[in-house]
């Protein structure tokens, strides 16, 4: 599967939304996905936006469970709103001509090395900083696979800890 993927509100929202079966059912196929291979990805900012959608505009779960919904998803790690975020979005605000609130989103998807932002909210093939933004209606699961590819894993920069290996020492017969 591809690297982290950052998942905005209206994924969430499509998820638990009776309205549009068709959007419904490829939003829960992407959140399954994401689950099974831990590559998800939010912020505290898009859950608290999914609960307040759910609860207020569309008024189609209660509010248990949409806070249980909220819960569930805690289990991504959430990327935080502090002042380290809002000095990011600020930046990104500045460099992409975004609105607040779609650099929160980006700002948070860059945060934690997303590879992709599923979103309906930004133009579809933008690229922000390395994050790629992908409509998740209009490209499929296994598109994306084929598309954006393994994600090599980093080595660490850092030595690990214990004593370091002795070089073998060669033997002068097997020298000779």
């Amino acid at each position: 599967m591809i690297g982290p993927v950052f998942v905005d509100t209206n994924i969430f929202v499509y998820a638990r939304d009776p309205r549009d079966p068709t959007k419904k059912s490829c939003a829960k196929e992407w959140l399954q996905l994401l689950w099974n291979d831990k590559r998800g990805r939010t912020s505290i900012h898009v859950l608290s936006e999914f609960y307040a959608v759910l609860t207020r505009k569309l008024k189609t779960v209660s509010r248990d469970d949409a806070w249980e919904d909220v819960q569930l998803f805690m289990a991504w790690n959430p990327q935080p709103i502090d002042a380290q975020m809002l000095a990011r979005a600020y930046e990104v605000e500045h460099r992409f001509h975004l609105s607040w609130w779609d650099s929160l989103v980006v700002a948070s998807a860059q945060a934690q090395a997303c590879v992709l932002l599923l979103t309906e909210d930004l133009q579809d093939g933008a690229n922000f900083g390395g994050v790629s933004v992908r409509n998740p209606f209009s490209l499929g699961v296994a598109e994306a696979v084929a598309a954006y590819g393994e994600v090599p894993k980093i080595l660490s920069r850092y030595r690990g800890r214990g004593r370091p290996r002795k070089a073998a020492k060669r033997s002068t017969a097997a020298a000779g």
